[in-house]
């Protein structure tokens, strides 16, 4: 099959990274996506995902540090000049892919650039890389902060489906708007773009389905309030973990089937 990128998006608080999760959840057991397996990559700078599903990080174990480090040692000249500084990077990136113990998918966190001086050289070399790499999976599963500009800098490749998390809030419906027109600004493609709306009671359902039609997505969802989501949060559990008749995960396994991804 050809591969196929997702990406999950909205203000911080929504609920994105909750819903990316709840998405892989999904996803990962779906006989689509099993010959070349799942890359989920968290491409927000607060790196909330890894947490999310289990894993503590360190900021070493980052892109952006392993970027730091990189840039580090061209500007004080520990590198010999002809040293492939690409094959080094991309080595180091592969081995800071992390594989779930099932094997179900393989995670790889971006965190963020520290410290003073540009990294035009540093992103363009990245961009390369995750593009070679992401050609080796059938779908990869992005995490993304609000803005799409990183989006553009880091990968040439378009993302296939946005899903666009809010909460009931005039800020977490504006900002689902203006990624809508950021798309546009900074040449993302995007082949579906879907509305999911989190924290929303019966009552506020319906200004969610007018919402959608103003700012013109391809559908819309819903995903209920789940307590075992906040229960697993608050023991610092995997939300991997979550029944399989949750209400909040029911609720994704059904909308992804309706748009035809499992």
């Amino acid at each position: 099959m050809n591969k196929l990128v997702l990406g999950t998006s909205g203000k911080g608080g929504t609920g994105k990274t909750t819903f990316a999760a709840l998405l892989l959840k999904v996803l990962k057991k779906s006989d689509k996506y099993q010959e070349n397996g799942i890359l989920v990559i968290d491409a927000d700078p607060d790196t909330n995902l890894p947490d999310v599903l289990g894993y503590n990080i360190p900021r070493a174990d980052t892109i952006g540090g392993v970027a730091d480090i990189l840039k580090k040692k061209i500007s004080n000249g520990s590198l010999p000049p002809m040293v492939d500084k690409q094959k080094i990077l991309e080595g180091q990136i592969f081995e800071k892919i992390i594989e779930a113990d099932d094997y179900s998918y393989d995670l790889l966190t971006m965190g963020r650039h520290e410290g003073e001086g540009c990294y035009c050289f540093i992103n363009s070399i990245l961009t390369g890389i995750l593009d070679n790499l992401i050609k080796g999976y059938d779908l990869i599963l992005m995490d993304l902060e609000a803005g799409l500009e990183h989006l553009s800098r880091r990968s040439s490749s378009n993302v296939d489906i946005m899903f666009i998390v809010t909460d009931p809030s005039r800020m977490g419906l504006e900002t689902a708007r203006r990624i809508r027109e950021l798309a546009k600004e900074v040449a993302i493609e995007f082949k579906k773009i879907y509305l999911v709306g989190n924290k929303f009671n019966d009552d506020m359902i319906s200004k969610l389905e007018e919402y959608a039609k103003d700012i013109k997505v391809d559908g819309w969802t819903v995903v209920p309030y789940d307590n075992e989501i906040a229960e697993l949060n608050f023991k610092g559990e995997s939300l991997l973990s979550i029944s399989e008749n949750s209400p909040a995960l029911n609720a994704v396994r059904h909308f992804t089937r309706e748009i035809g991804l499992i």
